[in-house]
Order: C-alpha cells, then structure tokens, then sequence
C-alpha cells in the first residue's frame, strides 16, 4: 500500500503540474478525492490488521454545479489530510518493513545456523540461540515499529477532535430533535383523544339541553337558564375550534398519511391554485416531514397574503441524501429575509436540522424559495 501510494502521489503531484490547463484543475480534483478513497481503503486495513478503531471522517458533500464540486474537492480537508498521510507513511513503511523481515526473516535464518553453519559448534549455537532470541522478540519489536503508523492513521485518516465534537453535537441535536417531536406528537394525541373528545361530549350535552329548554315553556327563570345553556354552548364550540387550531399547530393530522398527502391538503385548502409535485422513494424522518410541512404552509400564506400572486406551485424531490422542497408563486416578488413575512423564522427553524433556505425574488417576481432539508435521520 505505500509502494502504490508512492506512484499515487507521484501521479497526484504531476497533475498539479498541469493545473494551469483546461483539463488541469478536473483532473486536480479526481487525483485529491482518489487518495480519500484510498484513506478508506487503509483504514479498513487498520481495522483488519492492527485492530484499530478509526472513526469515518464525514463523507464528501459537493457544492451543486460544476464550479461548486471543483471547489468542494479542492478545498475538502479529509481528502488533502490523505494525501498528506500518503506522503508521511513512506518513512514508517520503511520502518516497519525493515523490522518485520529483520526479525522474522533473520530470526529463522540464525535458529537454522548449526545445519549451515561452517564454523564451530559453540559459535552456531550462539547464532543458533540469538536467532530464537530474535522470534520471541519479534511481535514486540513489530508492534513498536508500527506505532508510527498507528499514529498516522489515527491522526491523518481518522476524525479530527473538531470533526469528532461535531458530529457528536449533530447526533445529540438529532436525538432532541426526534424526542421533541415524539414528545409534541404524544401530547397532539392526548388533547386529540381525551380533552377533544370531552368537549364534542359537553357540547352535544349543551346542545340538547338547549333543545329541551327550548320545548319547555317560558317564564323568567327558563329564559335566564336558556341563555345561560347557550353562553355554555357557545364557549364549549369556541374551546372546541381553538383545540382543533392548537393540535393542528403541534402535529397536522394529514402528516399521519405522509407528507404527500400533508402537501396535497394544504395544496387543497389554498387560497390560490397550487400546482403540486412530489418525487419521494423513501418517508424522511417525521421532525423533517413537520418543518416540510410548516415552512410549505407558511410559504403559501405569504403568496396569498403579500404578493398578489396568481398562482403557485409545490415541488418536493430527494437528491441523494438531501430533500429539496421548492415553492414558487408568480406575485410581485421582492421578498427578503426581516420584512415581516416570517422568512427568518423558517430559516431559523430548517437550520435546526441542517437545513438552508434561499430565496430567489427579483422585483416584480417571481418568488422561489427553495429549502433544503436532510432526507435521512
């Protein structure tokens, strides 16, 4: 593996050469993403060979567009970082190659000495005794001389100490995450099955008790109590639609069948014509679903509400493991972040998930914003 390396490094390095032209700075970007692929070829070997735990560095994420992955290769740190290991594992493979077949091939060679040696007997069975010396001490002696690798591969192909608390962080914001909405979600199913339930209850109650009073005559004390039953009855009607508001703010039903049919209902319930598209193999994790679902529905309020728009339009497609969702209305353009249409807010809640958000909004429109959500847990 260092000998093949070597000539990688060499290949690597007369490219580089040639970055001046055209096809230079491609063929750059290839060389430095083949020595991160030979990274992860050596730290299988590592895992194999010297029992090692190398955690994976995270994986390559181009930029979109040609100028953007050219970019993204260049600059990718975990690549260069393997090349750098390429350069410095020469040195320990000399190393460890030359104490490996001193000793295993040496040893061997001197335990042999009384058939070939042509010496005195006390003489070969110095040799003889030094070789079996040198075997016992072999595994030792190799173990020590591959320390440099061992360091080499730990700090040169394995994670960083940033990369490592980073992706730490990231899977301890994902398990908030997730909890939090497990949490949201169990608490949308309490007031849905037991506070709900008890207010339809108490309002069909109200309802024929107002019936009942209403068939029973008239004097002063019935009026007052029929006045009394509708006051009830309508409180009990208004607690009930503010209940339906909140649960459908915590978790929307229509997110129980997939976020193609979340899509389709709020599509529906529009004020303007919404065109709809969805291109999902797989069902993202339910905390990506409900930012999908919120920033679509907030987005086609603003169009409604602030554009003057005509029409609109909800485009959802995965791209590897990115979710691309794309709202575009043909308004009057001009939307920006802080100018009251809660575009901050989306942005701050999609940057939970790592998410992004752009917007695209020349005068006089259209409007396109596009968020960018992980695809997978």
């Amino acid at each position: 593996m260092a000998a093949a390396g070597l000539a990688y490094l060499l290949l690597l390095v007369a490219t580089g050469l040639s970055a001046a032209t055209v096809a230079g700075v491609p063929m750059l970007a290839v060389g430095v993403l083949g020595a991160r692929r030979l990274g992860a070829a050596d730290r299988r070997l590592a895992r194999a060979l010297l029992r090692m735990r190398v955690a994976e560095p995270p994986p390559f994420r181009p930029r979109p567009g040609l100028a953007g992955w050219l970019g993204s290769a260049l600059g990718d740190a975990v690549a260069w970082r393997a090349v750098a290991y390429r350069l410095a594992k020469v040195p320990a493979a000399i190393l460890a190659c030359a104490t490996a077949v001193g000793l295993w091939g040496g040893g061997p060679i001197l335990l042999a000495c009384p058939a070939w040696w042509a010496g005195s007997w006390a003489q070969g069975l110095a040799m003889s005794a030094a070789g079996a010396a040198l075997l016992l001490l072999a595994p030792w002696a190799v173990h020590l001389a591959l320390a440099p690798e061992r360091l080499l591969v730990r700090t040169l192909l394995g994670q960083s100490g940033a990369a490592a608390r980073i992706s730490e962080l990231e899977t301890t914001r994902a398990q908030a995450v997730a909890e939090s909405a497990a949490i949201l979600r169990g608490i949308e199913r309490d007031l849905h099955d037991g506070t709900q339930a008890h207010l339809v209850a108490l309002a069909m109650g109200l309802s024929m008790a107002k019936e009942e009073l209403a068939e029973a005559g008239g004097d002063e004390r019935l009026d007052r109590t029929r006045h009394l039953v509708g006051v009830a009855h309508r409180n009990a009607k208004q607690a009930l639609a503010e209940l339906r508001d909140l649960l459908t703010g915590i978790h929307p039903a229509a997110l129980d069948q997939g976020l193609e049919t979340a899509l389709g209902t709020l599509a529906a319930g529009s004020a303007l014509p919404v065109a709809l598209r969805v291109d999902l193999a797989d069902r993202p994790p339910a905390a990506v679903e409900t930012i999908a679902y919120f920033c679509t529905a907030e987005l086609l309020a603003n169009a409604a509400r602030h554009s003057g728009a005509r029409r609109a339009a909800i485009e959802l497609a995965a791209h590897g493991d990115r979710l691309r969702l794309r709202v575009r209305d043909d308004g009057a353009g001009g939307a920006a972040m802080g100018r009251g249409t809660g575009l901050r807010g989306l942005a701050d809640r999609v940057r939970v998930v790592d998410g992004t958000l752009e917007i695209d909004s020349p005068p006089g429109g259209p409007t396109v914003v596009t968020v960018n959500l992980p695809a997978r847990a």
